[in-house]
């Protein structure tokens, strides 16, 4: 089958659908992908791009098309330049630049903003071939979340945009079963919904860690290390941990440590700072092989979320490579990410935005013996490969491609 994904965010960026991509390609499959110019989560172009022309490169067997887009920065306005670059030049550069290649579907991976999905549905329509979208974020709830928005004007629009997004896919995939009522609200056909969750991070056991790595696990490992990874932005409410963290400052072999870059790194830095938090450990971001190190040398891993409509209905994808991990989790969390730890008995469950509810799940698992840890992790791992694992995720993508070829138009709106 030959897939072309089209995605804002791709390799050497750190995200699922990197993985994903690359098991589509072991299965026998011939995968292109459309995307931008890597340049998240820092800001800045990754040493060797540029926004100047188009340009063409292999990975892992897979063929990626990258577009100019505007770098994000580190302003609002740059952020918003970034997002509608990739849009623009996704119109009027994405049929060009693959002009004569054939495709059985279009596979459009879409975290937000999901309108980077209105080129991708116009090349799709346009070539008449059958679109598949992943939805990654909820529209427009996410903008309550993030940006507290309540315009009605603008939530209307928006509303408009996503309904259109929606009514051309052919087939929408929820990457969480409590995505399923926004979806269905904004869709005339809610039977072309299924739910396909977000795979774990696939983690090179060949490559080393790093001597960052290395020095970091050896710490980790001679305290009780409570570790969250990834993204810091305003999603994670980082503000809880820091909480936490002040409460738990007189435990002296409990740490905290915040592995990862985003938007609130510098603020996060500050906080420790002033705070006098010696408790709490930032550390920037690591390669995606540092992590395996990071994990095993972690206690408890910790995922964490804002109270808010999108952060009941999210499974972070970081959850799914805790529970691989084989380590207790806390999640940190209301609504659907909370159940899946719940269900899987892999941990404990706490309020969202509840620092002494999380410093309370903290002290719990450090109670335990390491029997009990060792158990809770081993219940992660076990749902994990029956629920999340990415050959598992691959295969029902692909039976989603299959079906989709065979209903062919009958399924667009």
């Amino acid at each position: 089958m030959k897939i072309l994904i089209w995605s804002q965010y791709f390799w050497p960026e750190t995200f699922r659908i990197n993985d994903v991509a690359a098991q589509l390609t072991k299965l026998g499959h011939e995968v292109s992908v459309l995307t931008g110019k890597p340049n998240y989560p820092e800001g800045d172009y990754y040493p060797g791009y540029s926004f100047a022309s188009v340009t063409r490169e292999k990975w892992q067997g897979i063929d990626i098309v990258r577009i100019p887009l505007v770098r994000r920065g580190r302003s609002k306005l740059g952020l918003a330049f970034n997002y509608f670059s990739f849009i623009l030049s996704g119109y009027l550069l994405g049929p060009r630049v693959l002009s004569g290649r054939k495709f059985d579907v279009v596979f459009i991976y879409a975290p937000s903003p999901i309108f980077q999905a209105l080129p991708a549905l116009f090349f799709s329509r346009v070539k008449k071939i059958p679109s598949v979208l992943w939805v990654q974020d909820i529209w427009p709830e996410v903008l309550f979340s993030v940006g507290r928005l309540r315009h009605r004007t603008v939530i209307a629009t928006v509303e408009r945009v996503v309904r259109f997004i929606y009514s051309r896919s052919d087939v929408l995939l929820i990457q969480s079963e409590a995505f399923r009522n926004s979806v269905s609200r904004l869709t005339s056909n809610p039977k072309k919904i299924q739910y396909l969750p977000n795979p774990a991070e696939e983690f090179s056991i060949e490559a080393p860690p790093s001597p960052r790595a290395l020095e970091l696990g050896a710490r980790m490992r001679r305290t009780f290390a409570v570790t969250f990874t990834g993204n810091l932005g305003k999603a994670q409410a980082l503000e809880t941990i820091l909480g936490a963290a002040e409460i738990l400052s007189e435990w002296t072999d409990i740490e905290l440590h915040l592995v990862g870059s985003g938007s609130l790194a510098a603020w996060v830095g500050s906080e420790v700072h002033r705070r006098g938090l010696r408790n709490l450990i930032h550390s920037d971001r690591l390669p995606a092989t540092d992590m395996p190190e990071i994990m095993s040398a972690s206690a408890v891993l910790l995922a964490s979320l804002r109270a808010d409509a999108v952060g009941e209905a999210t499974i972070p994808s970081k959850l799914q490579s805790y529970l691989a991990a084989g380590r207790p989790v806390i999640a940190c969390m209301n609504g659907e990410g909370a159940r899946v730890v719940l269900t899987a008995d892999a941990g404990i469950a706490c309020k969202a935005e509840d620092p002494v509810e999380l410093a309370k799940a903290i002290l719990a698992l450090h109670a335990l013996n390491d029997e009990d840890r060792r158990r809770l992790g081993e219940n992660g791992k076990r749902y994990f490969l029956s629920n999340f694992g990415l050959s598992f995720v691959s295969q029902r993508l692909i039976s989603v491609f299959e079906a989709v070829q065979d209903t062919g138009k009958e399924t667009r709106q």
